[in-house]
């Protein structure tokens, strides 16, 4: 999300996942959608080489692959921890890249994307840069079905076989008025028309063979640094005492979720063949925060690792990736990355609250993996957490 989306993503095994019918589904694939939380360098590949976006830049992506990717992070997202677990290679940006494998995988999710189209927003004078929309990828991806899968019986098997996750994505819809300081109840008369969008693009996928789709819920975005500080205050009722974060901009977040998952409840209904699990992206975030040395994020969860200002180390005008704005020593010691997005710390904690729970509904049932995908994940976890 440089205002893009809030903060507040190896060799093929073919897994399988028990669904609310417990039928066992192979995901051979994974097809994304979204905004800056999930985009893996398609705004890099969309973008002239002279008007670069900041995630082009170092610090962007030293952690992990130890050089800029185009992801918004330090090092790898959501999605790719996702990818890991689930034994398929990153799933490769579709903009801008020649010559991909998409076989096992295609991501559409674009940073500063929004569910609802530019025009939109456009006549509520929300200015809405590079905007490649929910609606805009949905349908690039239908334009692209014959190079991706060939014959339509074969393109209807790939996206059935496919964990297809939504988003996230919703988030710019409410952050680009937002930071214009528009008023709260304006911002939230949004929220039906995202969230409707949102419906309406499942729908459609559902219609084109899609069986399993992970949709993620908004974040705490009071406890995101860039709200923090454009919001900032002496009024300290307006924050919450356990985690430090504004009162009001959560409580847009959690309406945001609430009315997401009673039209995913809808959607369940109306289509009982296909599982709709939900993300709740909300309390996997807002954990961190409330117990900050359990996670040992021993720098707190509401200073960025990488910018400049005070208090939080964020500033609008002069933000991670533009010259002379350094990185912290260690962003596993942080919960925000650059006041906008999260550090690859923080997104693996929030990958394994979705894979393991608690923070998936209904929840993933790994009983029907393979020995093998279970032993090399058990490995996995046994070198990140038992040092």
């Amino acid at each position: 999300m440089g205002i893009v989306s809030l903060i507040f993503l190896p060799a093929l095994f073919v897994v399988t996942i028990v669904c609310s019918e417990s039928q066992c589904r192979n995901f051979e694939s994974i097809i994304s959608f979204g905004d800056s939380i999930a985009d893996t360098g398609n705004l890099l590949g969309l973008s002239d080489r002279n008007n670069l976006p900041m995630s082009a830049f170092p610090p962007y992506g030293e952690t992990f692959f130890h050089h800029p990717t185009g992801r918004y992070s330090d090092g790898r997202l959501i999605i790719d921890f996702i990818a890991e677990f689930l034994g398929l290679p990153y799933v490769p940006p579709y903009f801008g890249f020649k010559n991909r494998n998409f076989e096992k995988g295609v991501n559409f999710a674009v940073a500063s994307a929004t569910a609802l189209e530019s025009s939109f927003l456009e006549e509520r004078g929300y200015h809405c840069p590079h905007n490649i929309s929910l609606g805009v990828q949905l349908k690039i991806f239908k334009e692209s079905l014959p190079n991706l899968c060939g014959l339509p019986s074969d393109c209807r098997d790939m996206i059935g076989n496919a964990l297809i996750l939504m988003g996230e994505i919703g988030a710019n819809d409410y952050n680009f008025p937002f930071f214009e300081s528009r008023p709260f109840d304006e911002v939230k008369e949004l929220v039906p028309f995202v969230i409707s969008t949102i419906s309406s693009a499942i729908t459609e996928l559902i219609g084109m063979g899609g069986r399993t789709f992970l949709v993620p819920g908004g974040f705490p975005i009071g406890c995101s640094v860039a709200y923090l500080t454009l919001y900032q205050t002496s009024n300290m009722e307006e924050y919450d005492p356990l985690t430090g974060c504004l009162k009001w901009p959560n409580k847009f977040g959690e309406y945001h979720s609430e009315q997401l998952q009673v039209e995913i409840k809808r959607l369940r209904k109306l289509n009982p063949h296909v599982n709709i699990i939900y993300a709740d992206y909300y309390n996997a975030s807002l954990s961190l925060g409330q117990e900050p040395a359990k996670y040992r994020f021993i720098n707190g969860t509401l200073s960025a690792c990488c910018g400049v200002g005070r208090p939080y180390n964020f500033s609008f005008s002069q933000s991670c990736g533009s010259v002379g704005v350094e990185s912290c020593n260690d962003p596993s010691k942080y919960v925000a990355w650059d006041g906008i997005h999260m550090t690859e710390a923080a997104y693996k904690l929030m990958a394994d609250g979705l894979l393991k729970g608690p923070y998936a509904t209904p929840p993933f049932n790994w009983s029907c993996l393979s020995s093998k995908i279970k032993n090399k994940n058990s490995l996995e976890n046994t070198i990140l957490f038992d040092e």
